[in-house]
């Protein structure tokens, strides 16, 4: 997939940062579009579907952390990649970032050439997410059933409401149940080899997880990684 077939949505409450963004960016040929706030980024996602949500957390009316939560709350906006641009000396918390729903935190000021960078890494994982497991879209493990095409997750029944990342988290380690996945297994299945994330990243997933499907489904092996078990 071309660059220009790429659309991406900045939003930042200063207008001298999104121009600088935006030039950048549009000159590596991708779609961009740009919201000031919040309210008016949900508005935009809505209308354009973008791949790639550049969010900057310190924002009136509705900051980075509520907006986040909002988009994973849309199931047309789950799937979107979201990642927070943040000002150093920001009091920000990563862990509080990737409970929102985010996917990656992104440091500003930052050099252009960087930027294009993570963001072409950030945008690897949608290629990498058709491929992650079989070609089955249905899967059913335990009282589990997950649609892969609609991305969806049924417990007992009811739907749940999983966000992009921990919804591949869950596929990976259901679609080969009792093995154990080492953390960089992990790491280049879900997130990619190209990225770069904080160590707690996966524990942080894997007890949203928990919450939501329940403790027993997936154990903890010391010093190796993770596994599903019925």
């Amino acid at each position: 997939m071309e660059n220009k077939k790429y659309k991406i949505l900045l939003v930042d409450d200063e207008p001298d940062i999104l121009e600088f963004l935006s030039y950048n960016i549009k000159k590596e040929g991708f779609e961009v579009y740009t919201a000031n706030n919040g309210k008016e980024a949900i508005g935009v996602a809505l209308k354009h579907q973008p791949h790639l949500i550049i969010l900057d957390v310190m924002m009136p009316e509705m900051d980075g952390m509520e907006t986040c939560e909002a988009i994973r709350q849309d199931k047309n906006l789950k799937n979107t990649i979201v990642a927070f641009l943040t000002a150093r000396g920001e009091d920000y918390s990563q862990i509080a970032g990737f409970d929102a729903g985010a996917d990656d935190y992104i440091t500003k000021p930052i050099k252009p050439k960087v930027l294009v960078s993570r963001i072409n890494a950030l945008l690897k994982r949608i290629k990498s997410s058709e491929t992650i497991q079989d070609n089955s879209l249905i899967i059913e493990q335990s009282n589990l059933i997950i649609d892969k095409e609609k991305y969806i997750v049924i417990k007992d029944g009811a739907e749940l409401l999983l966000p992009k990342k921990e919804f591949e988290l869950l596929l990976l380690l259901i679609s080969k149940p009792d093995k154990v996945f080492t953390r960089d297994e992990i790491y280049s299945s879900v997130w990619g080899d190209n990225i770069i994330v904080g160590d707690r990243t996966i524990d942080v997933h894997i007890r949203k997880l928990r919450e939501k499907i329940g403790d027993d489904h997936i154990r903890t092996i010391k010093g190796v990684g993770y596994k599903f078990v019925n």
